[in-house]
């Protein structure tokens, strides 16, 4: 076993966690490498995620990402703790079949499991197999459909057994940059002409998230994909993996050759979309935001508003307001934040703007209070 008595600081985490996650430099790689590198991105919302890659990538086009989208490059997927995320269908393909438990678990545990309990389940997701063959359908026009044949049973319950049963993906035009359209889902077999038959891979899942978020603990892994009983994997990993303490005491696993920087390294400020996963993939995130801060942005409604990293951490929340020359980006301190911190916040929220909104003139940024 591969192991070591060093223990790493929050800051330390905190430096180790950006350079995974390509937040202490823009990188100059393919958008397909950057996804799969990240293991995928969350993506329920139709457009916000495009500032995660933008955030990352150095020179990012959204045209490009969105003509890979309908090119099948990229897919939107129902994946990691049973939400959409943005992957490569090879991603697709292999994560589904790791992440399926989990989908069957938050299927079981909802009110539409609830009500298609006494449903044969295969069946439903035969026929909706065949239905979605035919032609992609909204879960609406889907449940409508299967209603049909299960009449005593809501359809929006029997297409969300569709949903978590199979692998659908959503198609575009909804998610490309510029478009709109509704939320329709085809077979992912059909649609990225990959067979959805691989296996579980939770050792691979384990890696490729410690590639991506590490160093981390059992918890942490579990909370990001959404599975449980991953100690065992772990344990089965500990020959390949580099154990690590926190100041707490707390274990971390780690990949031998993951870049660890010092801890003094600098972060730029980085915008940070709605659900980034930086903020959902750790059942401890205090390594990006205090536990003060974190109430701030845990929203009732479930839509969180999009975030400010200032020197590696959560400092403000910001949106954008006004159209055409009264484009702005409104930035809320969550403690006030000058000099140079103020500076920079500026000059990567007017580079935000260049890619929002690069039509719009008189762009600024404003700090404001917040409600």
């Amino acid at each position: 076993m591969a192991t070591t008595d060093t223990t790493l600081t929050r800051r330390a985490l905190n430096r180790a966690t950006l350079d995974r996650q390509l937040l202490l430099r823009r990188v100059d790689r393919p958008v397909t490498d950057v996804v799969s590198h990240l293991v995928g991105l969350q993506a329920q919302t139709t457009h916000t995620w495009y500032v995660g890659l933008q955030s990352r990538i150095a020179s990012l086009s959204p045209h490009d990402v969105g003509r890979r989208l309908t090119e099948g490059e990229l897919v939107r997927v129902s994946l990691m703790r049973s939400t959409l995320h943005l992957v490569t269908p090879q991603d697709c393909r292999s994560l589904r079949a790791t992440v399926q438990t989990a989908m069957d678990r938050d299927l079981a545990h909802s009110s539409h499991g609830k009500t298609t309990g006494g449903v044969d389940h295969d069946a439903v997701v035969a026929y909706g197999r065949a239905l979605l063959e035919k032609r992609p359908l909204t879960p609406k026009e889907l449940g409508a459909l299967l209603a049909e044949e299960w009449p005593d049973v809501p359809g929006a319950d029997l297409a969300y057994v569709v949903r978590n049963r199979m692998p659908v993906v959503q198609v575009p035009p909804r998610g490309v940059w510029g478009a709109s359209g509704p939320p329709a889902l085809a077979p992912a077999d059909s649609w990225t002409g990959l067979a959805m038959d691989a296996r579980a891979d939770p050792d691979t899942l384990v890696l490729r998230y410690l590639a991506a978020f590490g160093p981390a603990g059992v918890k942490d892994v579990q909370a990001w994909s959404g599975l449980t009983r991953l100690r065992e994997v772990v344990d089965r990993l500990r020959p390949r993996l580099v154990v690590l303490r926190t100041e707490d005491g707390a274990e971390l696993f780690d990949l031998p050759d993951a870049p660890r920087p010092d801890p003094d390294t600098p972060a730029p400020v980085r915008f940070l979309y709605d659900f980034d996963n930086l903020l959902r993939g750790h059942a401890d995130r205090s390594r990006v935001i205090s536990a003060e801060d974190l109430k701030r942005i845990t929203s009732r409604n479930g839509m969180p508003p999009s975030t400010v990293l200032v020197d590696g951490r959560v400092r403000a929340a910001w949106k954008v307001v006004g159209k055409g020359a009264g484009t702005a980006v409104e930035v809320v301190p969550f403690a006030p934040i000058t000099g140079t911190d103020a500076e920079e916040v500026t000059a990567e929220g007017l580079r935000l703007l260049d890619f929002l909104a690069p039509d719009a003139e008189g762009r600024e940024v404003r700090f404001v209070s917040g409600p």
